[in-house]
């Protein structure tokens, strides 16, 4: 039957037809998993593209050529998403998969380590946990880094690490509004570039309005509307950089004045980062079936949420958070069939966060969004760890040219070490080097 069989055969059996370009994007990577050089590739695509698919059928390849595969996600509540997502679409193929989190019972996790270890586990899913000295794996060849954003530079190379001596895992990095560095590194060679830019049929863009204080109680009134008509809604609470214990406190005096006030008759649910796992797992279910109407949250629902029957999101103090954030938060509705509608309340009124927000109510595609936090974030450094700086780029604006740059560098891996490469070296930094100190 060859190579990949198991990989094609899932492919055939699921529910629907894959997008051109997970079509792409799944050929890609496995030409590369299949060859010597160790895959560095960045995974970019809306929300909803279809990125977790295209993991799977690369985790899936590793698993069938007798190695091993790890997803890594920021949070519990994801984590716990993917091992149900990767459980029931990968029911009937030849995986032995398993889910480690911080709160994994020590009788669970120890037997669990034992197998991983053994190679008795071929793929698992988890949080950080899966950076800790007590977990090795036998053959580990693929790690699958989601919501990389979300992860310091310190801790993906970690889990790089726990491949087998002197060898190199492949990484595939997803992401749906990639931060400014990863674009820098994309552009200077330590990544590869995939995007997915079609989305699934039927999948449409989240309305987004910027809501002033004069219009509350109208945008209320539409929240209600769709309540009414037995959808659901998350009120996401400002963010409060100083103290998670503040922002948990503020998330809970918001739940309790929208149960008194603007959402009074309706079922009002809570989830904070300061709630056990139980608690969240807790509110998050009565949320997804359908017992709360309204869920009041702090960014912990930033990823791993998915609830088709939510159609409406109300953020509070917008102008406090990131475009990134924003582009994620946003995604959490409008998943199923009724669309969705995402209400940008600002707490100031700022000339720059009005120009941020008009900007994200007006785009709905996260590569420019991307590019938009380029520009006014920077890209970092490219050897360091700090991930916010002054752009470096002479020329170029990242992702819009990162075909342009892809081409640049297929170019010189051509040419090669030699007098020509140096030429063109020396050529380049003549015309762009940076301006003397003082102009």
């Amino acid at each position: 039957d060859g190579p990949d069989r198991a990989a094609r055969e899932w492919v055939a059996s699921l529910p629907f037809a894959l997008t051109g370009d997970q079509s792409r994007a799944a050929a890609e990577i496995a030409a590369e998993l299949a060859g010597e050089a160790p895959m560095r590739r960045l995974l970019m695509g809306e929300v909803g593209s279809g990125k977790t698919v295209v993991a799977l059928l690369a985790m899936l390849r590793a698993v069938e050529s007798g190695a091993q595969a790890a997803l890594m996600a920021p949070t519990a509540v994801l984590a716990e998403q993917h091992a149900a997502t990767i459980g029931r679409l990968l029911a009937d193929a030849p995986v032995r998969p398993a889910l480690l989190t911080g709160a994994t019972p020590a009788a669970v996790r120890e037997p669990m380590l034992r197998a991983l270890a053994v190679g008795e586990i071929d793929l698992i899913v988890g949080t950080h946990a899966l950076l800790e000295d007590p977990v090795r794996f036998r053959r580990l060849a693929l790690c699958v880094v989601d919501e990389e954003h979300r992860f310091g530079v310190r801790q993906r190379a970690r889990l790089d690490r726990k491949a087998p001596a002197g060898k190199a895992a492949h990484v595939l990095h997803m992401t749906a509004t990639p931060i400014p560095r990863t674009l820098s590194l994309t552009a200077y060679g330590d990544l590869d570039l995939t995007a997915l830019r079609e989305l699934p049929a039927g999948r449409r863009p989240v309305r987004t309005e910027v809501v002033r204080e004069a219009g509350r109680a109208e945008a209320f009134a539409r929240v209600r509307e769709e309540l009414d008509r037995g959808r659901q809604c998350f009120v996401v609470c400002p963010l409060i950089e100083e103290s998670e214990r503040l922002e948990a406190r503020a998330a809970a005096a918001e739940a309790e004045r929208l149960a008194a006030g603007e959402l009074a008759g309706y079922e009002v649910g809570l989830i904070h980062g300061r709630m056990s796992a139980e608690q969240k797992e807790v509110a998050m279910a009565a949320f997804a079936d359908g017992r709360t109407d309204a869920l009041v949250a702090t960014t912990v629902i930033e990823v791993g949420i998915d609830v088709p029957n939510a159609t409406v999101m109300v953020i509070e103090g917008a102008e406090r958070f990131g475009l990134s954030q924003l582009h994620q938060l946003r995604g959490r509705v409008g998943r199923g069939e009724h669309g969705g509608l995402c209400l940008l309340m600002p707490g100031g009124d700022g000339a720059r966060s009005r120009r941020r927000l008009a900007e994200l109510a007006r785009e709905h595609d996260g590569f420019r969004l991307a590019e938009l936090d380029l520009e006014m974030r920077g890209e970092g450094e490219i050897t360091g760890t700090r991930q916010h700086g002054l752009p470096r780029f002479a020329v170029a604006s990242l992702p819009r040219d990162a075909e342009l740059l892809e081409a640049a560098r297929e170019d010189l891996a051509r040419i090669g070490p030699g007098p020509e490469y140096d030429l063109l070296l020396r050529a380049a930094s003549a015309r762009f080097r940076p301006e003397p100190e003082g102009m």
